[in-house]
């Protein structure tokens, strides 16, 4: 069908329950975003920094990813996918996590909040 995309995607609650699980979250917000709310147990790498520190992505399992709407983690997921990562894309990024009531964290927090 025209413009469906063949990039793999979960739904929020999906990867609310795949980090339950132990699965490898990657963040591609800003700094700023990440210090207002977070998943916890998430890795930080914001878009922007993702070509220089790609090898700090593991390859060996399947990464989860996340940014405010599922844009910015939609360009992640295709270039880490062009390099052999098996990478998912997170449908509605933190605004979809939100509204399945993920927990999210703040700053350094690592306990994690319901969200409101």
């Amino acid at each position: 069908m025209i413009g469906e995309s063949s990039r793999p995607e979960v739904t929020a609650r999906e990867a609310i329950d795949a980090l339950a699980a132990g699965s490898y979250v990657l963040d591609v917000r800003e700094q700023h975003e990440w210090d207002d709310a977070h998943a916890p147990g998430a890795t930080l790498i914001p878009l922007s920094e993702l070509t220089e520190r790609v090898a700090e992505v593991p390859t060996d399992r399947t990464v989860l990813v996340v940014c405010h709407s599922g844009m910015r983690s939609a360009r992640a997921t295709d270039a880490l996918r062009g390099i052999g990562v098996d990478a998912r894309n997170v449908a509605g990024g933190m605004l979809g996590w939100r509204d399945a009531g993920g927990t999210v964290v703040s700053g350094d927090d690592d306990e994690g909040r319901p969200t409101d």
